[in-house]
């Protein structure tokens, strides 16, 4: 048993099997496209924690300029057309 599942616990907080993390980085490797295209099928869970991480920020940039972009065209169409597309919007 590594040092670091050795710890003390704290209330409230359940182990968490081996099994069940080697499950949990199975599945984030198959979500992840970077490494779900590779050929090999071994790669360490470090590596799948990392572009984990990785991933996660793409996405929050990508969020970020398409928000921007979508900002940009509502501040240039005209009040009618925008207030429908925000209307659409809110409709998720």
């Amino acid at each position: 048993m590594s040092s670091r599942r050795s710890r003390t616990r704290q209330p409230g907080c359940s182990r968490i099997s081996d099994d069940q993390i080697n499950d949990l980085v199975s599945k984030l490797q198959q979500l992840l496209p970077e490494i779900r295209d590779r050929r090999s099928d071994k790669v360490s869970a470090g590596n799948v924690l990392q572009e984990t991480c990785n991933y996660i920020r793409s996405l929050h940039k990508e969020v970020d300029d398409l928000s921007e972009r979508l900002s940009e065209l509502l501040a240039s169409t005209d009040t009618a057309q925008a207030a429908i597309i925000r209307s659409l919007l809110k409709q998720k």
